[in-house]
């Protein structure tokens, strides 16, 4: 029986269902993770999936990325993620990530305690501090990028396949372009170069 632990500290909100399938809109003011992992047990009773509605942080995040066979990002801010990609990185543990921003959308994965991380290919302090209602997200690319990401954990969990490491796929949804970039390790990243915390 597989298992998923979905972690979010925020309640559905009206905004959130036109981009957000897991969420109906009887499920405004419910907490997100429950509404979610509700959606996945429905459509898969086989699949047993714990709600964790409590923002991870500190030792806490660190003790449910250390319990995981691989991580997916699905959040939409830095800081967040940067404690993911530090936690991943100190517990050996793969990450996918996925971002959707207008009509673009990024996916990539990290290998487990491997080099490039998260932080090769954004430093802290140059990312944007916008929201989602500030930038826009164009509906339907983050179930995309959500399924590019299944996808991806899929091909790390059972070793099929190439998986994104070392690669940021990046699709244009407006012209409808897709490309692949490469993502070389940072030599003095703080998070996964020798010497640094992660390290």
């Amino acid at each position: 029986m597989g298992e998923l632990r979905i972690a979010d500290d925020d309640a559905v909100d009206l905004s959130n269902l036109q981009r957000q399938i897991a969420h109906r809109d009887d499920g405004i003011g419910r907490a997100k993770a429950v509404s979610a992992a509700e959606a996945v047990t429905a459509r898969n009773p086989g699949v047993r999936a714990e709600a964790l509605t409590e923002r991870l942080q500190g030792e806490a995040l660190e003790q449910e990325v250390a319990g995981a066979d691989v991580i997916i990002d699905a959040t939409d801010n830095f800081a967040t993620r940067f404690a993911l990609n530090a936690a991943c990185v100190a517990a050996r543990r793969p990450l996918v990530s996925a971002a959707v921003i207008r009509w673009a959308l990024q996916v990539t994965a990290f290998r487990a305690g491997g080099q490039p991380c998260y932080r090769c290919l954004y430093a802290e302090g140059d990312e944007p501090q916008l929201s989602c209602s500030e930038t826009g997200i164009l509906g339907p690319l983050p179930g995309v990028g959500g399924s590019l990401e299944a996808v991806e954990a899929i091909k790390v969990l059972t070793g099929a396949g190439d998986p994104l490491y070392g690669r940021l796929l990046v699709v244009d949804a407006l012209d409808m372009r897709l490309r692949t970039v490469n993502v070389p390790a940072d030599p003095s990243c703080p998070v996964c170069a020798a010497g640094g915390a992660g390290a």
